[in-house]
């Protein structure tokens, strides 16, 4: 059948299994918003209030489902506002597919009104881009686009759609089905025995893994590896909602922020299991001396990431889930008496540290909140489908410290760009997907950068907890500061006199204010028997560290685990 290529568009979306997008008009898409508003029966835009929260959204759609997220805005600065959720995307390997319009072929290159060259700008932080001009490749060059973006290790892809192309007529031919990922890539059967035979020569083996397990759906393979070889467990920030973090064998997140335990754990190992991570400077530090006193298996669908940060003794290629089934049967049901009973004087070590922490804070900030108070708090009242969403900051931290997860996709934060202002779109993609409930915890300095969007939650009736972490500055940069520049706070303390409670009534959304703990029991309550958006507005201390805590360009033995 002839139809314009704008329509060809949403066909194949519908057709590539897309039931949902998020974006925002204009000119140069106006007939792609057109396309949507007659197939609304089959497809749902969601209009946010900014393209980047639109990107976000896609992001976190596609976390908490594994489909791929669509996100769709305009030319020029349209198109250029998506750049960041595109980047964060990227970093933290997450499928989704930015379609943006363009002026028309003819006026490319010719500084034309809202004209940006956005496959260039994009194509350090896409796994690949296309700008389509002739309307004959419009279908395939789509279709191939969810291909790319959810084969092997996911990513964000772009495809630019000229508004000639939009307008153009051309026979459409639809696919009974969605493409398919590429075929995925095995583990060497060497490799493996070989990794095989150095778990059963460890006498300290440790299971470091991160965001591909969750990607590669390898959540009880990474289980029973850890309880066949006694292993403990520790993760990357992406890595978190693999495990349940109640798991015995589980410690925690390593690395700068993370669990003393875990981190220290990993140090003294003599093996390190690597699975799905990507070895980057929060989790190493230093990297001459992260690996200092231990041997490495590295095993990761991307062959770019095995050597690329740390040199490991063996590196295993392949897809995760079928690699780690097939390991597991080479090896003997082992036990490490001594082993675990380190990581028990380690757990206990951690305990005296973390008590020891939150007595000092309540001295040092009496009848203020405590951040772990308020994050123990709000777990209480959550349900075990329930999205967890940050932003980016200490308040980031304190809940990849804390916060207990069940299930899979249920953890969603920015790991590798570290993106404040994420946290509001992700969220309601997130609660969009599923319709679960969705809980955003950020700080007031995140929240300045996105609280915009509680409009796209108000208007699409999500349920949606947002605790605010309000501490009056920008909590995470002021710690460096404190520890690392003799208190100068440049630029850190904000000075606002934003009331985000009246600014949340002002959305269309409840709010309340909580100074102590009996206060924020009462808004909790509140809060979670309410069936929209509710703003819990959380008094903390300007002061509250996030410990432990190694400097950057610190490692293993630079930790700090108080600041006074």
């Amino acid at each position: 059948m002839k139809i314009t290529g704008a329509k060809i568009a949403v066909e194949v979306l519908i057709e590539q299994g897309v039931d949902t997008v998020f974006g925002y008009p204009g000119n140069q898409v106006i007939d792609l918003f057109d396309e949507l508003y007659q197939s609304r029966e089959r497809i749902t835009h969601i209009l946010t209030a900014h393209e980047q929260g639109a990107a976000h959204a896609a992001d976190g759609f596609a976390r908490t489902t594994g489909k791929v997220g669509v996100c769709i805005a305009t030319s020029g600065p349209g198109a250029t506002n998506l750049v960041t959720g595109i980047a964060n995307a990227f970093l933290d390997s997450v499928p989704i597919v930015a379609i943006t319009g363009n002026v028309s072929c003819s006026l490319i290159g010719r500084d034309s009104f809202q004209e940006v060259d956005i496959v260039g700008v994009t194509m350090p932080v896409t796994k690949h881009n296309f700008i389509v001009k002739d309307i004959r490749e419009l279908a395939d060059t789509i279709r191939e686009a969810f291909k790319i973006a959810k084969s092997g290790r996911p990513g964000p892809v772009l495809v630019d759609i000229p508004k000639d192309v939009q307008t153009g007529i051309w026979d459409f031919e639809p696919k009974p089905e969605p493409v398919r990922p590429y075929p995925l890539s095995f583990a060497s059967e060497s490799r493996l025995r070989r990794a095989a035979e150095m778990i059963s020569a460890a006498k300290r083996p440790y299971i470091y893994f991160g965001g591909g397990v969750i990607a590669g759906k390898a959540s009880s393979e990474l289980i029973k590896l850890a309880e066949k070889t006694d292993s403990p467990m520790g993760c990357s920030l992406m890595g978190l909602s693999a495990v349940p973090t109640d798991h015995p064998r589980f410690l925690g997140m390593s690395g700068m922020h993370g669990h003393y335990a875990a981190t220290r754990a990993e140090d003294e190992a003599d093996l390190v299991i690597a699975l799905g991570v990507r070895f980057s400077d929060r989790a190493t530090g230093t990297g001459d001396r992260f690996s200092r006193n231990f041997r490495i298996i590295h095993i990761d669908i991307d062959n770019a990431e095995l050597n690329k940060n740390v040199c490991s003794d063996l590196t295993i290629q392949g897809d995760i889930k079928d690699a780690l089934f097939r390991l597991i049967p080479m090896l003997s049901e082992t036990k490490h008496l001594e082993w675990n009973a380190r990581i028990a004087e380690l757990r206990a070590e951690e305990k005296a540290l973390t008590d020891s922490a939150l007595t000092a804070a309540k001295k040092l900030h009496p009848g203020k909140l405590a951040p772990y108070e308020i994050i123990d708090t709000i777990s209480r009242y959550t349900s075990e489908g329930d999205i967890i969403a940050t932003d980016v900051g200490q308040h980031q931290m304190w809940t990849a410290q804390r916060f207990p997860l069940k299930k899979p996709r249920t953890f969603i934060s920015s790991g590798g760009l570290g993106t404040m202002g994420f946290g509001m779109g992700a969220a309601i993609g997130a609660a969009k997907a599923n319709g679960k409930r969705a809980v955003l915890i950020t700080g007031d300095g995140s929240f300045g950068m996105d609280l915009n969007e509680l409009a796209t939650a108000i208007s699409q009736e999500i349920k949606l907890v947002v605790v605010i972490m309000n501490n009056g500055v920008l909590g995470m940069v002021r710690q460096w500061q404190t520890a690392l520049f003799d208190k100068r706070y440049s630029g850190t303390t904000l000075n606002r006199k934003t009331d985000f409670v009246k600014v949340a009534e002002a959305f269309g959304a409840k709010g309340g204010r909580a100074a102590n703990t009996v206060e924020l029991e009462k808004l909790t309550a509140e809060a979670f028997a309410y069936e929209g958006t509710f703003v819990i507005d959380c008094a903390v201390d300007s002061d509250e560290a996030v410990l432990p805590i190694f400097p950057p360009n610190g490692n293993i033995d630079d930790i700090i685990t108080g600041i006074e």
